[in-house]
């Protein structure tokens, strides 16, 4: 429609883009992990060997974090702690 648009934002060169994508990335990441870390300590409060996997999701796990049981076994098989050491060796936060 207007073929003549003039965009009143400057456009960054491609190398700063590319940082901003790079450290946003690495904080949502980050935050993924805090909160899958978060899942498996609520998870290791409840003992799997007695109750099934299913009932401690349904009965503590999505009532607190509202997680599919399909993202429950996807935490359980991501090696939190690791991804977390890596991230952390990337970027430290503040607070390190």
């Amino acid at each position: 429609m207007h073929q003549n648009c003039f965009w009143s934002f400057q456009i960054k060169p491609l190398f700063l883009r590319k940082m901003i994508v790079t450290q946003q990335h690495i904080g949502r990441k980050r935050n993924l992990l805090m909160r899958y870390k978060s899942v498996m300590e609520e998870f290791n409060k409840h003992d799997c060997r007695i109750i099934p996997i299913t009932v401690i999701h349904r009965e503590y796990i999505y009532p607190k974090f509202h997680i599919s049981r399909d993202t429950l076994y996807r935490i359980l098989n991501t090696p939190i702690d690791d991804e977390l050491h890596e991230i952390n060796q990337q970027q430290p936060t503040l607070f390190d």
